[in-house]
């Protein structure tokens, strides 16, 4: 991480619609440098937190600084060290992908010849130099994604946020986004993303922050996160009902998984050897009951669902705040 001032820096941030409150005294802080990931479910906040950072939403109370500037008092400042790419490809559908990239480098005070050079170099980057001539409206979503994130890098940003960036790709497509937000990171771009994609914010960020009801609720690294509040998993697959319904009804409250129909229990271990050889002598004196068994690590859901208390994907029907 590079020194200096955070990246972003919120304090006692609150936001209200009404009746509803969306952010409630929220404080984080987002180091200079790699990718933050904001999580939660639908209504946590991860929207109108970046709507703030980026400007576009004022709060009710608190502060909020972007590279050190305030978003209320220094928005001229803040608006030219940040870009946002939202949840929908900002582009004009009529315009090809080169037309649309060096309309805005024209936007940000460059030459005519500087802009073209500018989109030229950015459609060679996200790989979309043999569409630069097409109408935006032949692209796939994959590459309408990829030209929204070129065009939010025209103005050469030094802290971006990308809101929900991969909803609605395929995997090939997202697989190739993640590429270039890493590609973003190293090159030492500020990212700081909103996802309800677990895998992506595994995969991509250096530290993740869990927001719930408009709160912090839990913040570090991937790994801290599943130590903190993952907890490894001993799955197990029994022979008969029979023996099912004996060790579900002997393990009582402890079960943390069951499927009547597959005949398969979960109890939670540290993972050791030691542990696990009790569990299975506690579970099936006789070993003759269970046929199988797997011990799985902690993920993300599961430290989603400690935090939030729901599944990762109960939400994703209800809109964004």
């Amino acid at each position: 991480m590079v020194n200096g001032p955070p990246a972003v820096e919120l304090v006692d941030l609150r936001k209200t619609y009404g009746n509803l409150v969306v952010l409630d005294r929220l404080t984080m802080r987002v180091a200079t440098g790699g990718v933050h990931a904001l999580l939660g479910p639908n209504g946590a906040g991860k929207t109108t937190t970046v709507r703030i950072l980026a400007t576009l939403t004022r709060p009710d109370s608190g502060i909020a600084r972007v590279a050190g500037h305030d978003v209320l008092g220094e928005r001229r400042q803040v608006r030219r060290t940040i870009s946002l790419a939202g949840q929908h490809a900002a582009l004009d559908d009529g315009q090809s992908g080169i037309e649309n990239l060096t309309m805005l480098a024209r936007l940000t005070g460059l030459s005519r010849r500087a802009a073209r050079q500018r989109a030229t170099t950015l459609l060679d980057r996200f790989d979309l130099a043999g569409a630069a001539g097409r109408r935006v409206r032949t692209y796939s979503g994959g590459m309408r994604r990829r030209l929204d994130l070129a065009a939010s890098l025209v103005g050469t940003p030094s802290v971006i946020f990308l809101d929900e960036p991969t909803t609605g790709l395929d995997p090939r497509s997202r697989q190739g986004l993640w590429e270039v937000i890493g590609e973003l990171a190293r090159a030492g771009v500020t990212v700081l993303l909103t996802t309800q994609y677990l895998e992506e914010a595994d995969r991509l960020a250096d530290r993740i922050t869990v927001l719930h009801d408009g709160r912090l609720a839990a913040e570090g690294t991937a790994t801290e996160l599943k130590q903190r509040f993952g907890a490894q998993r001993l799955e197990l697959t029994w022979r008969d009902a029979a023996g099912f319904g004996q060790a579900a009804e002997r393990l009582g409250d402890r079960v943390v998984h069951r499927d009547p129909a597959r005949l398969e229990l979960a109890v939670t271990t540290d993972g050791s050897a030691p542990d696990i050889r009790r569990l299975l002598d506690e579970i099936d004196p006789d070993r003759h009951g269970v046929v199988r068994f797997t011990v799985r690590e902690a993920t993300l859901d599961d430290v989603f669902l400690t935090l939030t208390g729901r599944p990762v994907t109960a939400d994703r029907e209800v809109a964004n705040v």
